[in-house]
């Protein structure tokens, strides 16, 4: 895509105003394709977990600002690639999955998308589609003979999911190495079955993408096109979305909203503007007004994007309660039913706990010797009070009145531990 490329349609416009534009096969066309109709575009999503994570996240609002200006989304759901697995970005192969597995969390992640998307018959309605309808019906003499043939070894050898792997002297399988042909040939049916012609994803799938466009013009003479979005990192270099617990889940059974909310707080001052622009659908003036505050006043901008982000994916009661629950905890010194709380047998604090293991397991350090060196820097508080002693045992004398004791980590995290 041309550094000067000014785009006329309002979804590519909206896409390079917010920064989610990384490379385009063939902006104009497409630019073109969108000014004149409804175009249909797809984003893949495997089923290796029960829930997406916020990784998956800004290709979903992708798929939300498709629809917004006009056009149709398809969520495509991995049902027949998750029995392969995507060798992007991996140094060995995902341990393969059952079918009742792939199917239970193919089910659990479904209701994120009708969070972001309209679903319906009409023509900007987004669909849901499994892969699995088709995959799984092809033979594999047949497979080999209609789409292998279209397929060169030399070029997939230089794909950085392939390239990179064999660089770091890591295995790859031959089940794995099929993966690229199986997405390439989801486009080809999504084109054949409900007229797609865009396919959007990040920009470790640009050369699988890349695929599927060529070979819908190989075997259906038909134009179609790809678009992905930058590899998403903090200011400080770090992947976008990773906490001491690990994954930041959709799925409030996995992540709590306040914990969702909590990470969008703690954005660091830099990002700011840019996850207001990526995350949710405030203008871009206010997102303007708000990323310019300086010193403590950013915090507020923080609050907003946290507010906003997670009201998207929670809804507002859920976005207003965790808000609350921060304000109490961290400016009022108050315990709130909404903070995270762990329950442990009331009959181990009479044992007396080590507050290292307490705060590993709650989820306030990566490890008990990770607890201890916060403990042993002023970072880990009992009660609001620093406990430079990790090893010091949390016992009935800890509790308040209701049975609970507060563990903080640093100034962002809270868990409450309840004895029952």
């Amino acid at each position: 895509m041309s550094a000067d490329f000014k785009p006329k349609s309002d979804f590519l416009r909206v896409l390079q105003e917010r920064g989610y534009i990384h490379q385009i096969t063939d902006a104009e066309a497409l630019d073109a394709a969108l000014r004149s109709g409804v175009v249909t575009a797809y984003v893949g999503y495997d089923c290796t977990a029960d829930s997406l994570h916020i990784g998956h996240l800004i290709s979903i609002m992708m798929l939300r600002w498709l629809q917004k200006t006009g056009h149709k989304p398809i969520a495509l759901m991995g049902g027949g690639t998750t029995k392969v697995g995507d060798p992007t970005d991996k140094d060995q192969q995902r341990p393969l999955l059952t079918d009742a597995v792939i199917n239970a969390n193919l089910a659990s992640i479904r209701g994120t998308f009708e969070k972001f998307l309209r679903f319906g018959h009409g023509p900007a309605e987004a669909v849901m589609v499994n892969n699995a309808d088709w995959l799984e019906r092809l033979g594999y003499v047949e497979f080999l003979r209609e789409y292998g043939v279209h397929f060169s070894i030399n070029r997939m050898l230089t794909f950085d999911s392939v390239k990179l792997r064999l660089e770091r002297e890591q295995p790859l399988s031959f089940l794995e190495f099929n993966y690229m042909l199986m997405q390439a040939t989801d486009f080809l049916e999504l084109h054949r079955r409900l007229g797609c012609t865009l396919q959007m994803g990040g920009s470790d799938q640009w050369g699988n993408i890349v695929n599927g466009v060529e070979l819908v013009r190989r075997m259906d003479q038909a134009q179609a096109f790809g678009l992905t979005t930058p590899l998403l990192t903090t200011a400080s270099g770090e992947k976008m979305g990773k906490t001491v617990g690990g994954a930041v889940w959709l799925n409030a059974d996995r992540l709590s909203p306040y914990d969702y909310w909590q990470m969008w707080r703690n954005t660091e001052d830099a990002d700011v503007g840019r996850f207001l622009k990526l995350f949710t659908e405030l203008p871009l003036d206010e997102i303007g007004r708000l990323a310019a505050l300086a010193g403590s006043e950013i915090n507020e901008a923080k609050k907003v994007l946290a507010n906003e982000a997670t009201a998207m994916l929670h809804g507002w009661a859920a976005a207003d309660a965790a808000g609350a629950a921060a304000k109490a905890a961290f400016e009022e010194g108050r315990l709130s039913d909404d903070l995270p709380t762990v329950e442990i047998a009331r009959a181990r604090f009479e044992e007396g706990l080590p507050l290292a293991a307490v705060a590993a397991d709650a989820g306030l350090a990566s490890s008990r010797s990770d607890a201890r060196r916060l403990a042993q820097g002023g970072g880990l508080r009992v009660n609001d009070k620093p406990e430079p002693d990790g090893q010091r045992l949390l016992t009935l004398a800890d509790l308040n009145a209701d049975g609970v004791v507060k563990l903080a980590a640093g100034r962002k995290k809270i868990v409450l531990v309840k004895a029952v």
